[in-house]
């Protein structure tokens, strides 16, 4: 006879997987600030990456990088990353439009491209890391 998922946790052999301990309302409304958070970090991020170029752009893809796998840890699902990439993707695109009159925030140089595309690569990386379980006390 096999042993039980909670015998072979004892006993240190391999651990089941857990389902998700945040209730349905709890993880909508982590959601909804992740977006708001999202939108928060890509319009800092594009101001401060044109700033101080070589160590702005690094900051800047450094809050992104925390956004997004804050949102994968928070939320323990991939729709974290999701929602924070939602509001952050938002916020860069508006941001790069400009206003009628010419003015925009990206410039159109090297370091609006390294962020937007190392951006969109770090949202990829953190989507697809595997998720670990966490330790039953």
């Amino acid at each position: 006879m096999s042993p039980t998922p909670s015998a072979k946790r004892a006993s240190g052999g391999p651990v089941a997987h857990r389902t998700p301990t945040l209730s349905r309302n709890a993880r909508f409304a982590w959601y909804a600030g992740l977006v708001v958070l999202g939108l928060l970090v890509g319009t800092a991020g594009s101001l401060v990456q044109a700033a101080w170029l070589p160590l702005g752009l690094i900051l800047a893809l450094l809050a992104t990088a925390g956004l997004f796998y804050g949102g994968l840890r928070a939320t323990e699902t991939q729709a974290g990353v999701v929602a924070g990439g939602v509001g952050w993707l938002l916020a860069v695109i508006l941001l790069s439009l400009g206003r009628p009159e010419g003015d925009g925030a990206f410039a159109g140089g090297v370091g609006e491209l390294l962020y937007l595309f190392g951006g969109m690569a770090i949202a990829v990386m953190c989507t697809t890391l595997a998720r670990l379980p966490r330790p039953i006390p």
